[in-house]
């Protein structure tokens, strides 16, 4: 059965109305790498490998002064990721990540000056800021790396 016109003019104008409400979509996303400095020595090497399954907290305020908390979890590679799509007019203005936990046994110790990192987040809609990498340390250092 087919349509009135006046039927469908007033689907196409509540299809604007709804799809097209003038607010402008933003989307971000911050991504980052955990992992296990197993000769403690603060820096990535060949002997240091990433973390599967650690914890990240990333907490943002956005323009409009919401206060948005995400958790995210490693996967195979160590990466974690957090992406968000919102009006452009409540998009994040500063975030803060840190992390939280490593449920990796021989390697669970927070490293030195992995606490957090806090940031501005100017990016424009579809681009990504990249936090440093967050390091734990190996319970016991070993005997090749001393």
């Amino acid at each position: 059965m087919m349509m009135g016109s006046s039927k469908w003019l007033m689907i196409m104008v509540l299809c604007s109305a709804i799809c097209g409400y003038g607010v402008k979509a933003w989307t971000g996303e911050i991504h980052g790498r955990v992992v296990c400095d197993v000769c403690g020595d603060s820096s990535v090497g060949p002997e240091d490998h990433v973390l599967e399954g650690a914890e990240v907290a990333v907490l943002c305020i956005t323009k409009s002064g919401e206060v948005l908390n995400y958790q995210a979890f490693t996967d195979s590679k160590g990466l974690y990721t957090v992406a968000e799509t919102m009006p452009e007019s409540d998009k994040w203005d500063a975030c803060l990540a840190r992390p939280i936990s490593s449920f990796n046994e021989q390697c669970n110790q927070l490293g030195k000056g992995s606490s957090a990192v806090k940031f501005s987040y100017t990016h424009p809609s579809g681009k990504s800021h990249t936090v440093r990498p967050f390091v734990y340390q190996h319970r016991s250092v070993p005997s090749y790396c001393i």
